[in-house]
């Protein structure tokens, strides 16, 4: 993360968010020769009833703790839903913390246990969407879901991944959004900041995802993936919370396509695991049909 924006959180997050904000979603007319995309700093200030000046000193880090009646105006003006507004508001709490130290995240004995059990693709991930554990049919539809994997990085840089999400522009937006509503004001996090670092100087999409500071919760949701051996997958998610890591479950409608499709895929790995096939081993000859 770079330093101007760890030490200037709140600028910075005010920066990018206005331009964003159109004129015409804010209802002004504009006029010719704009030379900044979205809202002048002078027009967010007129439209949250503060005084241009001290909008300049907020964006520039000169004035850190803004009442919360200015931040509740400046979220209006910036048309924030109710996560970017919690966020907005959260930049400004000050506490103090000792310097943070890597610290392993650890998967309970139990959460294996479940994880050999459950017949859907299910895994763990940690804070910063690190692949931690995962069992056989999560395997089965991605390779990058076993651990050691980071699920961000393989979605910007690994072009399998690319090709896996059918909407891989959303799909990229909603975690880099996600990873920085979880980053929140641990910004000295080494596992955060070596991940930021890396994706900064490797992805020319983080960069400008990150430049946006879009936030966001990656919970519940739906998506569509296209698999190489069984096709296009229709899947919900779930993320459940189990001490401080996430177990995360993929699992389609009952007697859905996707679920046959997910029940042959199944089979494909049980069969691949046994070195075997439905009518015998792998390599045994096949009967010659009548």
């Amino acid at each position: 993360m770079k330093d101007s924006e760890s030490g200037n959180r709140l600028g910075s997050y005010l920066h990018a968010r206005r331009e964003l904000v159109s004129p015409a979603q804010a209802g002004i007319v504009a006029g010719g020769n704009r030379r900044v995309p979205g809202l002048r700093r002078e027009e967010v200030a007129l439209l949250a009833g503060i005084s241009p000046d001290y909008y300049l000193r907020l964006e520039r880090g000169r004035d850190t703790n803004p009442s919360p009646q200015v931040l509740e105006s400046l979220a209006r003006v910036l048309q924030l839903d109710d996560i970017e507004r919690a966020y907005l508001l959260g930049l400004t709490a000050t506490r103090v913390r000792a310097p943070r130290r890597a610290r392993p995240e650890r998967v309970p004995a139990r959460v294996h246990e479940l994880l050999a059990h459950l017949q859907i693709p299910a895994f763990v991930e940690g804070r910063a969407f690190d692949v931690l554990a995962s069992n056989p049919m999560a395997l089965a539809l991605s390779p990058r879901l076993s651990p050691g994997h980071n699920r961000l990085r393989s979605l910007l840089l690994d072009p399998e991944e690319q090709a896996f999400h059918q909407d891989w522009t959303k799909a990229t937006a909603d975690f880099v959004a996600a990873l920085r509503t979880t980053i929140g004001d641990d910004t000295d996090d080494p596992r955060f900041v070596e991940l930021v670092g890396e994706l900064a100087l490797s992805s020319q999409r983080f960069r400008t995802l990150w430049a946006r500071h879009d936030v966001r919760r990656l919970d519940g949701g739906t998506a569509t993936v296209h698999h190489p051996v069984v096709g296009e997958l229709r899947l919900h998610r779930d993320k459940l919370p189990v001490d401080d890591v996430i177990l995360v479950v993929y699992y389609p409608d009952k007697d859905s396509d996707s679920d046959e499709k997910l029940q042959l895929l199944a089979a494909l790995s049980q069969t691949d695991a046994l070195g075997t096939t439905p009518d015998g081993p792998a390599d045994a000859p096949r009967p010659k049909t009548p």
